[in-house]
């Protein structure tokens, strides 16, 4: 496999065995995901598109280019991946390739979109959340690089890493070279929380065995599957031949959330409209999976304002504070569907980012006249498992409910975490 990150406006191959070398040892603020404030000027980030533009798309000429993104590729100054490539003189843009929600976001959750001409452009677009998740050789045989820019939200259930690592293996498999356009991971990249995914639990809503929060760019992601050998579902010899290309960020550390980054948010899915729900993406999303929790989806706090079907809001108050968990605290705030428990963030470094979802379920359990993770069924026990990845954690709410042991589960997860964020270190492409 050839890994070769561009970076600061030139390109430097990166050895395959260097990737795979244990680290001695990492700076105690990664370790301990310590949030490093930076002074309240922001800064300005260089996305991936705005380096490959600066460099004169040099990595592109020549060459037929197909295009994998969705309305956040985007450049800083808010202009589409699709517009600055097809109005490139140097480049070849002849294909589109769309994720779920579709290349302009406007495709609903979970809905297969179907291939279609793009109005804008004239090319021909190849849904990748319909018919087919994984590009087929026809779809490949105009193209000689696929690009891919998609803004990721940092959370492993996000499915645009799972259809960016199937793009990676059909184009591995059909000779064709890949360039990833990094971006920033919005929670940072010293965030790492949450349990890690068992491999029988490995699906489009868990493609990476990661904690849940995993701390990486969609780059660094890449870079980790096509050197670990495992991860992509090829042939040694496909993975070796393959060919993957990293345009890095210019101004961006690992220490920044995405208000440090100087960039507007474009939402990347239609309850992700802003920074505010990617940070409750994890916190909430994996508690209201079963049971009467309601986290604020169709209000105007998706992911950030907590309801219970039944309980007055007091009485739900009562139980989350007594969880006392760290760095967030739980405000009334009036919304389009009611009143509800706004979860504020008040301390980013103590803040885990899962910790609140582990409790909410626990507090199910507790509210609910019988345990809902006890009464299941089994369709039921595997979307929940394929989002939380973890067996063991499944079996203990439905064996004791309320009495679930949430805090150890907690801690072992933290150590677990941290010893992902020693590992994946090889795969930093930023300090």
């Amino acid at each position: 496999m050839r890994s070769e990150p561009t970076k600061k406006r030139g390109t430097a191959p990166f050895p395959t065995a260097l990737l795979l070398v244990l680290a001695c040892c990492l700076l105690p603020f990664a370790a301990s995901g310590q949030h490093i404030q930076q002074s309240n000027t922001a800064a300005k980030t260089q996305l991936g598109i705005d380096v490959l533009e600066a460099d004169g798309f040099a990595d592109l000429k020549g060459k037929r280019v197909g295009l994998l993104t969705h309305p956040a590729g985007v450049n800083r100054n808010g202009i589409s991946t699709i517009q600055v490539l097809s109005s490139a003189r140097s480049v070849n843009l002849t294909t589109l390739f769309g994720p779920e929600h579709g290349i302009y976001g406007n495709e609903k959750a979970d809905v297969p979109v179907l291939d279609k001409v793009d109005a804008r452009t004239g090319l021909p677009v190849y849904s990748l959340y319909g018919r087919y998740r994984k590009p087929t050789p026809a779809m490949l045989q105009n193209i000689d690089t696929l690009v891919i820019d998609l803004q990721d939200i940092g959370t492993r259930s996000y499915t645009f890493v799972s259809c960016m690592k199937l793009a990676i293996e059909a184009c591995f498999e059909n000779g064709k070279e890949v360039v990833i356009l990094d971006r920033p991971n919005p929670l940072g990249g010293l965030k790492v929380d949450g349990p890690p995914l068992e491999a029988k639990w490995q699906s489009y809503v868990g493609a990476f065995r990661t904690p849940y929060v995993h701390g990486l760019t969609i780059g660094e992601l890449a870079r980790m599957a096509v050197s670990t050998p495992g991860i992509l579902n090829i042939s040694e010899a496909q993975r070796n031949a393959g060919s993957l290309k990293i345009v890095t960020m210019e101004g961006w550390n690992r220490y920044m959330s995405w208000p440090q980054t100087g960039l507007k948010w474009i939402p990347t899915s239609p309850f992700i409209p802003n920074f505010e729900a990617v940070v409750g993406y994890p916190m909430t999303g994996l508690g209201a999976q079963l049971g009467g929790f309601k986290h604020g989806i169709g209000s105007e706090y998706p992911f950030r304002c907590l309801r219970y079907e039944g309980v007055e809001l007091d009485q739900l108050l009562s139980e989350l504070e007594a969880c006392q968990i760290p760095g967030i605290t739980f405000t009334k705030k009036k919304t389009s569907q009611g009143e509800g428990l706004y979860v504020k963030v008040t301390n980013w470094n103590t803040w885990r980012p899962t910790e609140l979802s582990f409790y909410m379920m626990q507090i199910t359990a507790k509210l609910e006249p019988d345990n809902p993770f006890a009464q299941a069924t089994q369709s039921q026990a595997e979307l929940f498992n394929k989002h939380t990845g973890s067996s063991s954690w499944w079996n203990q709410l439905a064996l004791k409910g309320a009495q679930a042991n949430v805090s150890g589960y907690i801690t072992l997860w933290q150590r677990q975490a941290k010893q992902f964020q020693i590992e994946s270190r090889h795969f930093w492409l930023y300090d």
